[in-house]
């Protein structure tokens, strides 16, 4: 029953709650771009081609990661399961180098040699067509240095997670411990990759670049997509596997592309996160410009108390979505636990267990414990906007987008690393990995706890964080008109 419900959360999870998370940071890059490109000189000069250069991207990105593809399927052969990694991250240098190549002839045929782009409505910025290409390239590039970091920190094939691994042999206390650890490490290469990519694309095109920047870490997402869809795909195949009592080979070559999938799928969480810090801080720039803010003091007390504040945001969101997690499991195990009580034959194998009831459990609980969440992002703009005024919402939208992207990527590594270091002692691939196994050893106990902590970590608090940032900045441009007209009700008073 478990195993059903394990594979109907995977593509729930893993396939359309991410799918749909990326789906959401392209359109809202792609409008945050038109929606500047609109107010530059490729708007009031009427050119059509350059205003359409978002969308331009995006085509391009679909032709290089169908011409990607043909490198995993046609032009190299798979003939061992340790080729399946390495063929996997293959995929995103190919489609990125590729990609490098195509913005450059978009740029060279799409984009005037000179033109405009507005400062927050005022200020011109000249910016020549070769600039534009820099700001989607370093976008572009920035998000591979993010996939291969998460890679190198949820890969089982590197130092990290075995690290994580022996850490099982005192308990699994310290493996909670080291897992915590590898997660807050691995922040540091991500933010700087983000710190360059903003800060090269803004000086060239203002936030304009940062949201092409932005759509040049998504413009690969075909591929993307395609490799966070392996991890699913094959552990579904091991669930099927197992329920229909294939052999223990099959299993093994399951269990094989299952953790290749996991670390791939925590590629493209990286790719989600990345690219929604760049989404986030372009809309945060309409935003200002749509409420009229010349600036963001952060030294005023109106916007700081805003910023921690927001900082704030990202864990009681967390708190949130974990707890309800943990409830729905609760609710999961007691319903296991009652059909093998009551359903005689169930325990020896002979009886048919109720499948639509853990299902029923698993749904109900997932929309019934979003609410609480949802109504925090999205009447927290609408509260403070209207309260305290745009200036203290300006500092919300930054904390929140500072703190949001630590923790999301935090915790996806996190969850990630300890998942791979189950799978690690399970497989005993290597000497150190028999050491620790095999399969109910004291270590593998540990390493299945640390895996049970992870999941919601990695599958649910993670990447809902991206939403948490992307969905403020959304409303808060909406109403930004508003709020500058008769928000700040309280220090009116």
């Amino acid at each position: 029953m478990q195993v059903i419900a394990d594979n109907v959360g995977d593509n729930v999870g893993d396939i359309a709650g991410m799918g749909s998370d990326l789906f959401g940071s392209f359109a809202e890059s792609s409008c945050a771009a038109l929606v500047v490109a609109s107010i530059s000189s490729f708007g009031t000069e009427h050119d059509f081609t350059a205003m359409c250069f978002p969308l331009l991207i995006s085509s391009m990105g679909i032709i290089v990661c169908l011409v990607t593809t043909l490198f995993a399927t046609d032009f190299y052969e798979i003939n061992d399961t340790k080729q399946i990694e390495p063929t996997l991250k293959r995929q995103l240098i190919i489609s990125t180098i590729l990609m490098t190549l195509g913005i450059l002839l978009v740029c060279y045929l799409a984009l005037p040699s000179y033109f405009h782009i507005y400062n927050m409505g005022s200020t011109p910025r000249g910016v020549h067509w070769w600039g534009l290409f820099f700001c989607v390239a370093v976008g572009l590039w920035a998000g591979l240095i993010i996939g291969y970091t998460t890679e190198y920190f949820t890969s089982n094939a590197y130092s990290p997670v075995q690290d994580v691994a022996d850490s099982c042999r005192t308990g699994a206390a310290t493996n909670v411990i080291f897992g915590l650890a590898l997660g807050y490490k691995s922040v540091i290469i991500p933010i700087f990759a983000i710190a360059v990519a903003i800060y090269v694309s803004y000086s060239i095109a203002v936030f304009y670049g940062v949201a092409v920047a932005a759509l040049g870490m998504l413009s690969t997402i075909a591929t993307g997509l395609a490799i966070d869809a392996y991890g699913p795909i094959s552990d579904n195949a091991g669930g099927i596997a197992e329920m229909a009592g294939l052999s223990h080979s099959i299993r093994e070559r399951t269990d094989a592309l299952d953790a290749a999938g996991n670390t791939t799928a925590a590629i493209g969480k990286g790719f989600a996160i990345g690219s929604a810090a760049l989404v986030s801080l372009a809309l945060f720039g309409a935003y200002v410009s749509r409420a009229s803010l010349s600036t963001v003091d952060v030294l005023s007390a109106r916007v700081f108390i805003g910023l921690i504040v927001g900082a704030m945001l990202p864990y009681w969101f967390s708190a949130m979505t974990m707890k309800s997690v943990g409830k729905a499991a609760l609710s999961m195990v007691e319903e296991v636990r009652r059909q093998f009580n009551t359903i005689p034959g169930l325990m020896e194998g002979i009886a048919s267990p109720d499948y639509a009831t853990c299902v029923k459990i698993s749904t109900d609980a997932s929309i019934r414990e979003m609410i609480p969440p949802g109504a925090l992002v999205m009447l927290t703009p609408l509260i403070v906007g209207i309260l305290f005024g745009v200036q203290t919402l300006a500092g919300v939208l930054a904390g929140a987008l500072v703190s949001g992207v630590q923790i999301a990527i935090s915790a996806s590594n996190t969850g990630g690393a300890w998942d791979n270091a189950k799978k690690y002692i399970e497989a005993g691939n290597s000497e150190h990995a028999r050491s620790l196994g095999p399969k109910g050893s004291d270590a593998h106990k540990a390493a299945v706890i640390g895996d049970t902590v992870g999941d919601p970590l990695k599958d649910t608090s993670g990447p809902s964080l991206n939403i948490l940032i992307k969905l403020m900045a959304v409303e808060s441009l909406v109403f930004a008109p508003f709020f500058a007209a008769h928000g700040g009700l309280l220090f009116k008073i």
